[in-house]
């Protein structure tokens, strides 16, 4: 995975709200290019898979919302579209997860 200034940014954000013990940032922009939310800056389109001790107990919307608003005003800015995998360490593969 290609390091950015968005993709660091986003990873250093999630790593200080949600200690986590996976975190991967993926930029999926690639497969939307020429769709609607596409500004042509390659970073649009991101995919996090996160496992954290936040997450022990949440439902799967608590914890999007945890990600979500960790990340508001990117989302209201910058990224037009967000994928979130998120699980409490010990709940499946992380590397697995769909």
């Amino acid at each position: 995975m290609t390091s950015t200034p968005l993709s660091d940014e986003i990873h250093a954000r999630l790593t200080k709200a949600l200690a986590p013990v996976v975190l991967h940032v993926i930029n999926t922009s690639h497969h939307h290019a020429g769709h609607m939310g596409d500004d042509g800056s390659g970073e649009t389109h991101w995919t996090v898979v996160v496992a954290s001790d936040r997450f022990t107990g949440l439902s799967r919307i608590e914890r999007q919302r945890l990600v979500n608003n960790t990340l508001a005003d990117l989302l209201a800015t910058r990224i037009h579209a967000l994928e979130i995998r998120a699980r409490a360490p010990g709940e499946s593969d992380p590397r697995v997860w769909s």
